[in-house]
């Protein structure tokens, strides 16, 4: 498959949708086949996450919401089944040391390993007890979000049961990972929500936030404090919403090509979330412009992005860049406030080949082991990183060099300077764009010696990820080719010295990071 064939990529996505489905059909199976007791003890409702299974649509298993709460789900299982080893085990200082080797290899997205090991260190006392509380953490978020994909599923599932009423402890406090507003509930998949009466939000905010939800036959209330206040109640065979409804913001709403937009992820000055607050208009209206930009000079690559982006979170934090979540594909959280309008599109175009590299990883294994090292120098970041640092930055930086290749194509002559200006760049974002392709040539040259290296002298690639990083070394081929057109106006431009100063670079890295030092590992 090559890097940019769409049909392939639909091919793997409804793969991927029919596979995550399987996963939660396999998890309620051995939830109860085998860790009944302890889903008692968590209080999870198996049938019912059953339930939800046979609700949905093929096409949610790609959603963003859906997949990380399975995803959750997946962790919540392993993690049961760590502790029935766990309890089982006689020598709890040596399991300790084997669990905190692999919660830095697998978790190093999540907080679990600082849910377990908050010292830093593999300490076995008290190990038990906080893998418990982080099993029972994972359950209630598991169980409150599952109340609302869609209400009537619990409430018709409380009904057969012949339950009078169903209480699940909740809370309605802003959440980071998710980008949720406090006060607020995210609703169905399509990024609706639901916002609390202005007396409950008064009353949450004295129990900061802590809630319990009652699901019962005839709908949902919540309780927090002394106030009481219906969520969602059954009207006929929909029901119907007594919160406020708010349907999702769409950036793009088009055919089958829907992009909708988050509240807004606020960062303080030390770098970390502080709060979330709702996006303004300027900021969708910057991000459906430059998600036009994309599909108006590079066709190829936006028909990707559509497939695969389906949420953008903003982020309003100074020297914090654009990210995403593995276990969230297709929500991208991206810098409208620090950064340009180039930026926003490189950045679009960057969190997507995240979003894509994923989607291959879960059908071809790329390497063996995780081999978790940091040996091999990135040249973006001027630090050691993992091999699958490395594989993940060459890839993104690879369709990064193809987008300012096409956006220079794009943006040069008469009618690409009026085209240029309508999509609100500068002549400087066009030098920028010149210089940005140049720097990142050099940089994944870099990087593809270093991953040949780890496949033909360390046998780490497998055969999917050598052809896979054969095809980033034809990309760039092509985007070097096609750079000579203007290589020597940016060297003669204010950015020459800037290209000059990063190939000077990545050669000193080269004589300390390169196969000299790897061979001695």
């Amino acid at each position: 498959m090559r890097l940019l064939d769409l049909q392939p990529l639909v091919r793997l996505r409804d793969e991927f949708r029919q596979s995550m489905r399987r996963l939660l059909a396999d998890l309620c199976r051995e939830l109860s086949a085998d860790h009944a007791d302890l889903a008692r003890e968590c209080r999870l409702p198996i049938d019912l996450f059953d339930s939800l299974r046979s609700s949905f649509a093929i096409e949610a298993y790609s959603n963003w919401k859906m997949i990380g709460w399975i995803e959750a789900l997946n962790d919540l299982v392993y993690f049961l089944d760590v502790l029935t080893q766990l309890r089982l085990d006689r020598d709890r200082a040596d399991f300790a040391a084997q669990l905190f080797d692999e919660c830095q290899e697998k978790f190093f997205e999540h907080g679990y390993f600082d849910d377990l090991f908050p010292t830093g260190k593999p300490h076995a006392g008290g190990l038990e007890k906080r893998l418990f509380a982080l099993c029972c953490r994972l359950a209630q978020e598991l169980i409150q979000e599952s109340l609302w994909f869609d209400p009537a599923v619990p409430v018709t599932w409380c009904r057969q049961r012949k339950m009078m009423r169903w209480e699940v402890c909740g809370n309605l406090k802003e959440n980071f990972e998710k980008a949720e507003l406090a006060g607020m509930l995210s609703v169905d998949i399509t990024g609706g929500w639901c916002k609390a009466p202005s007396d409950v939000g008064r009353a949450l905010r004295r129990s900061s936030g802590l809630v319990e939800f009652r699901v019962e036959p005839t709908g949902v209330t919540m309780k927090t404090g002394k106030v009481v206040s219906s969520i969602w109640s059954r009207c006929g065979e929909k029901g119907q919403w007594e919160w406020a409804y708010h349907p999702p913001v769409f950036a793009i709403y088009r055919d089958h090509e829907t992009v909708t937009v988050g509240p807004t992820l606020v960062y303080g000055k030390d770098r970390q979330p502080r709060t979330v607050q709702s996006t303004d208009q300027r900021s969708v209206d910057r991000i459906a412009r430059a998600w036009q930009t994309i599909q108006l000079a590079w066709p190829e690559g936006h028909e990707v992005v559509a497939l695969l982006t389906s949420r953008i979170v903003p982020l309003q934090a100074k020297g914090v860049v654009s990210f995403s979540y593995r276990h969230r594909p297709g929500l991208s959280f991206i810098n409208c406030f620090d950064r340009g309008n180039l930026d926003l599109i490189d950045d679009l175009i960057h969190e997507n080949s995240h979003h894509h590299l994923n989607l291959l990883l879960r059908k071809y294994v790329m390497y063996r082991g995780d081999h978790n090292q940091q040996i091999f120098y990135s040249p973006w970041r001027r630090s050691l990183r993992p091999l699958r640092g490395i594989l993940h930055a060459t890839f993104t930086f690879t369709m990064g060099a193809l987008l300012f290749e096409r956006l220079s194509l794009w943006g040069s002559g008469l009618r690409g300077a009026v085209r240029w200006e309508k999509a609100g760049l500068t002549q400087r974002d066009l030098q920028r764009a010149h210089f940005r392709c140049l720097e990142e040539i050099e940089s994944v040259r870099h990087s593809l010696q270093d991953l040949h290296y780890a496949d033909h002298h360390l046998g780490w690639l497998t055969g999917s990820g050598r052809r896979l990083v054969e095809q980033l070394a034809e990309a760039i081929d092509q985007v070097e080719h096609e750079s000579k057109r203007f290589r020597d106006e940016v060297e003669r431009s204010r950015f020459g010295s800037a290209l000059r100063k990063h190939i000077k670079e990545l050669r000193q890295a080269r004589q300390t990071y390169g196969p000299v030092r790897l061979s001695k590992i």
